[in-house]
């Protein structure tokens, strides 16, 4: 959930695609299993002609990393850049499923790894850690910590 774009609903259906991160020797074969790959035609030494995505695989999984993509992109951050960049040779929607390829080799990356995204947003991480304890059933926290404390000095004083 550190990575920008993904959420509590993509994170828990991300891991629930993939099951056993082991399964995958390769962050390529990840993305095959999930269809983001390109298809390529060759016939004996001829060229490779690379074309659009296979779409063979989880196809609801393959939605919400597009529609995390589409997040990632519009938030500041290495992956806003490498979509603007893409988008400017290709279009917005090539550049959004190239980003969602992107996060699923950064999401195998992070899962082998066991490591959090170097380019995390405290700020965002926190918001998404809060509403995930909201969810869970936690108490809600009213008024401002610094409000709070001042009460508590205010009365401490005769």
């Amino acid at each position: 959930m550190t990575i920008t774009g993904v959420n509590l609903a993509v994170a828990a259906g991300i891991v629930a695609a993939i099951g056993d991160i082991s399964r995958f020797n390769s962050s390529q074969k990840l993305v095959s299993y999930f269809g983001l790959n390109p298809r390529v035609r060759q016939s004996g030494l001829g060229a490779a002609h690379h074309g659009r995505i296979s779409k063979i695989g989880r196809s609801h999984a393959r939605a919400m990393l597009v529609e995390a993509a589409w997040a990632a992109a519009k938030a500041p951050g290495p992956l806003h850049a490498f979509f603007v960049r893409i988008r400017a040779r290709r279009g917005h929607q090539v550049a959004a499923v190239a980003v969602a390829r992107k996060l699923r080799v950064l999401c195998w990356h992070l899962l082998t790894k066991g490591e959090d995204y170097l380019w995390a947003r405290p700020a965002l991480v926190a918001n998404k850690t809060r509403a995930m304890q909201l969810q869970a059933g936690h108490p809600q926290q009213k008024g401002s910590r610094r409000s709070l404390c001042l009460q508590h000095q205010g009365a401490a004083r005769p």
